[in-house]
């Protein structure tokens, strides 16, 4: 059902129903606008600032846009700079529910936080729905003096000393409605709040000038630095130890599965590596893996004479511990990492102007 109301939203199913579908949904898109715009304006007069110094990375659509990664990327330079930064995330679908976790699993912290701790080796992540808790856990317990609400956009109550907004410049915001018509989060008025804008994946995308042109019109003070995912390498799932060569899979035909918020940039970053899809799965953002998923993977792999299967950090964070058999089948996970193409030397700046005020 939530991806049969995904696909509506971003215009992948055609015909007559659901085209009555999507004048149904426009109409609740519209009160859900309302809503959020009277919570934003309510939200100004009960504001509290941390004690610590807050960035906040975070998207104005719905998951896929590469904010992790450009959490870890921020995480990891403010930290060599020498300073105590710890990670404050909410944890969606997470199996528990008490106040915080430290790097323990993917079903008591879940999978991104999980996996930001594995990959952000001495940068503690906290994990609480109430991120001013979390802060303050962050800094009597870890010494922090920065914390980054990953996922921070819609933290209105938060007052933010940065405001870092990751956009897709491979789908940036849409069909330009809202939830849940289409994918935005809020009105893109919104984005005037934004200190800097991080467009990801621009080596996926062929629209990048007009995207910045968009965003320095609506924001002018806004920051525009662009990025791309660089694959790094592979690794056995099971034995992490064992990496490959991001080149030594050229011509060979693999099986896909994934379960993200953008698999086609995952797919087309698989196919620019020289890497043959022979075959696909296509999970919802999140997805809890079943047996029947690993049966459907490997049974459609063994019918092609498939022996290798890749799939994302984020969806090894969920199935590292399943000990479904996969015999003669060897699963890979693809790890990349953020690089910064344009603006690094003034993202860099804005961020260590934070300690000079």
């Amino acid at each position: 059902m939530l991806g049969y109301l995904y696909n509506l939203a971003t215009d992948k199913h055609k015909g007559f129903i659901p085209a009555i579908i999507k004048m149904f949904l426009f109409i609740l898109s519209l009160v859900y606008g309302l809503i959020i715009r009277i919570l934003i304006f309510f939200s100004k007069f009960s504001t509290r600032r941390l004690e610590c110094k807050v960035v906040s990375v975070g998207n104005i659509t719905l998951g896929g846009t590469g904010k992790t990664c450009l959490v870890e990327y921020i995480a990891g330079f403010l930290k060599e700079k020498g300073h105590k930064v710890a990670v404050l995330s909410r944890g969606y679908k997470r199996g528990a529910h008490s106040s915080e976790f430290i790097a323990q699993s993917s079903e008591t912290m879940g999978d991104e936080p999980f996996m930001l701790s594995q990959k952000l080796s001495g940068v503690p992540v906290v994990v609480d729905a109430n991120r001013a808790r979390g802060a303050k856990s962050a800094k009597e317990d870890y010494g922090a003096d920065t914390v980054i609400l990953d996922d921070g956009f819609q933290q209105w109550k938060i007052i933010k000393d940065l405001e870092i907004v990751a956009v897709d410049s491979t789908n940036p915001f849409g069909n330009r409605h809202m939830l849940p018509r289409g994918i935005l989060r809020e009105p893109l008025s919104s984005l005037k709040r934004a200190d800097i804008f991080v467009l990801t994946k621009v080596n996926l995308s062929e629209d990048t000038e007009r995207i910045r042109e968009y965003l320095s019109k609506l924001n002018p003070r806004g920051l525009p630095v662009e990025s791309i995912h660089k694959p790094l390498e592979f690794y056995n799932l099971h034995h992490p130890d064992q990496s490959h060569d991001i080149y030594g899979l050229e011509n060979i035909t693999v099986t896909l599965f994934s379960g993200i918020g953008d698999h086609d940039s995952f797919e087309k970053l698989i196919k620019i590596l020289g890497i043959k899809v022979g075959l696909s799965f296509r999970f919802r953002d999140h997805h809890d893996y079943t047996n029947e998923d690993f049966k459907k993977i490997i049974g459609g792999s063994r019918e092609k004479n498939i022996d290798t299967v890749i799939t994302t950090e984020k969806d090894a964070a969920r199935i590292k511990d399943i000990l479904y058999p996969f015999s003669d089948l060897r699963i890979l996970v693809l790890r990349i990492g953020l690089v910064i193409t344009k603006g690094e030397e003034q993202l860099h700046d804005r961020l260590l102007k934070l300690y000079s005020v």
